[in-house]
């Protein structure tokens, strides 16, 4: 059908033409009779909007998790820019299009394009910002590469689309190793502090088969381990980062590398991921969510407790029962140990990453976005791939809080050891770290011996 003759366009309203094309490209076409003009600026949104619309069957948490993806990110800013281009060629073309004259040299359309231009380029810059937020957090949080001379970890694909407890098939090929280990590492780098330490080392162990997860603790305290070498390290395991990065011509790899080494070779695990977290910007991440919630079950009566920022006695407390701890309460709950100790520490560590994991994932957490990424970003280090996020989250989603494994390597896996130094200590006792190590890793354990 091919487009009226100019004279009848005199009834046509180029402020209305522009409107329409404003509310959907292509509109202020087919209102003019255009039909041709009209598909064409309509069917690349229509596309766009299609793609997005099959993303979002699976939530719209997944896409978010998508968008941290640097390179996905990057293609959706520049479709963001493109679609707003798109939007104002298809407003001025059905402006100048209609009438006799079009509408360039009326007040009223003229006016009515401007406004509405604004409004295209104002929202379009917002939703721009938004994804470039997402670009460079990705980029700042995402680190490191897979070495390529050391085979590849389990893909958490398998359990991505399985309902809870339904186990994944068999694979076609048996894989090296059997679980996906993550150490979780808490820096405490505060300004009262010559040197940053690691308070909290966590090992989260995923079977992508099972889908099982269990969660090792490491006290801050243990020394005189064995390391990869044959030799051993006689400070504390929480100083080791540091240590390392100090004297690069014994640990050329570096800090966290030698972090992960040790504490994968103590476990009997190869460590294939970690994340750091800051212990500051903990605070202010669990701030952005709004605070957490968790079931304290021992009472904390601890009268010393320093604080983060001001040194001195402020002193915490809380009660038994479920509370919403706020970032500063929440970053107490886990650092205090002076009236408990450093074993439930450590287990009350683990309970508050899996509450915030549930913050986390929970899809009225989406319009505190761009809050949560400029925290995460100030607060998060990770070499985790971010093409598997998608597939973690599927598992976070289906795992229950209950069936988590956890163990804290306090009594009887470490001794305090007395009347050998005024610090206190704790030594490793290998022999039950083995037995734990083939408890959860089985076969692929270190200390695993096949039988004969």
């Amino acid at each position: 059908m091919t487009p009226e003759p100019q004279e009848g366009r005199a009834a046509q309203s180029p402020a209305l033409a522009t409107f329409l094309s404003f509310l959907w490209p292509g509109l202020g076409q087919f209102y003019l009779g255009a039909r041709r003009a009209a598909l064409l600026f309509a069917v690349p949104l229509f596309v766009v909007l299609v793609v997005v619309a099959l993303q979002a069957l699976g939530g719209v948490e997944n896409i978010v998790i998508e968008l941290l993806t640097p390179s996905t990110a990057l293609t959706i800013l520049i479709l963001i820019v493109l679609l707003g281009i798109w939007r104002l060629v298809s407003m001025a073309e059905a402006l100048g299009a209609a009438g006799p004259r079009g509408g360039w040299r009326r007040p009223f359309p003229l006016a009515t394009f401007a406004a509405l231009a604004l409004i295209v380029i104002v929202s379009h810059a917002g939703a721009a910002s938004l994804a470039l937020s997402f670009y460079d957090a990705g980029k700042d949080i995402f680190v490191g590469v897979q070495d390529p001379d050391v085979a590849p970890a389990p893909s958490l694909a398998a359990i991505a689309s399985l309902a809870p407890g339904e186990t994944a098939p068999p694979a076609t090929a048996t894989p090296t190793r059997q679980r996906i280990n993550i150490l979780l590492t808490g820096i405490d780098s505060s300004s009262i502090r010559a040197h940053a330490l690691n308070d909290t080392l966590i090992v989260v162990s995923v079977d992508p088969t099972t889908g099982g997860m269990a969660m090792v603790s490491f006290p801050r305290d243990m020394a005189r381990i064995p390391t990869p070498d044959g030799g051993r390290y006689d400070g504390k395991i929480n100083s080791l980062m540091t240590y390392a990065d100090d004297h690069p011509s014994q640990y050329p790899a570096g800090g966290m590398a030698a972090l992960t080494s040790e504490v994968g070779y103590l476990l009997g695990a190869k460590i294939d991921y970690y994340a750091s977290v800051d212990l500051e910007g903990f605070r202010k991440l669990i701030d952005k969510v709004g605070g957490v919630t968790v079931n304290v079950t021992k009472a904390i009566h601890d009268p010393v407790y320093g604080g983060w920022d001001t040194p001195g006695k402020i002193g915490f407390d809380i009660t038994v029962g479920k509370h919403t701890l706020d970032g500063e309460n929440a970053l107490a709950f886990v650092r205090s140990r002076k009236t408990t100790s450093d074993f439930s520490r450590a287990a009350r560590q683990q309970q508050l990453l899996v509450a915030l994991q549930r913050k986390l994932i929970d899809p009225a957490m989406i319009p505190n976005l761009p809050g949560i990424l400029q925290a995460a970003t100030k607060t998060l280090k990770t070499n985790f791939p971010p093409d598997q996020l998608s597939a973690m989250l599927e598992l976070a989603r289906k795992t229950n809080e209950a069936s988590i494994q956890r163990y804290v390597l306090g009594p009887p896996y470490t001794t305090h050891l007395t009347n050998v130094t005024s610090v206190y200590i704790l030594a490793p006792d290998m022999a039950r770290i083995a037995k734990l190590s083939i408890s959860i890793f089985g076969a692929d354990s270190r200390y695993y011996t096949a039988p004969s």
